[in-house]
């Protein structure tokens, strides 16, 4: 292979990583305000309910799929920075997670 192929696979394969931490972030971030707007918009309790569900669910699943990213770039050093950087993509679902939770708990107990 040339060295022009062997750069472009090696982007793809940083691409398709990238994407894969797009996609799971993108899922749980728009259950979760599906689930606080839903509560908000309907005052139907199942929406919270599902919502403190997907809290501790999608929190393990989240955390699975970190570490497993982890332990990619821990052993694949020629996608090391991709690996590390669609983890650092799934960090940002914790603090909205974390906002999400105070506002849903606030709203369930104060309403």
């Amino acid at each position: 292979m040339k060295d022009s192929e062997i750069i472009n696979q090696k982007t793809k394969e940083d691409q398709n990583i990238l994407n894969f931490g797009k996609i799971i972030f993108v899922i749980f971030f728009l259950a979760g305000n599906s689930c606080l707007f839903g509560y908000i918009f309907t005052k139907e309790f199942w929406f919270a309910d599902l919502g403190f569900m997907l809290i501790t669910y999608g929190s393990l699943f989240n955390l699975v799929i970190m570490l497993i990213l982890l332990i990619c770039a821990a052993a694949n050093k020629s996608n090391r920075k991709a690996y590390l950087h669609s983890a650092a993509i799934l960090l940002i679902n914790i603090p909205i997670a974390i906002l999400y939770a105070i506002i849903g708990f606030n709203l369930v107990i104060f309403n």
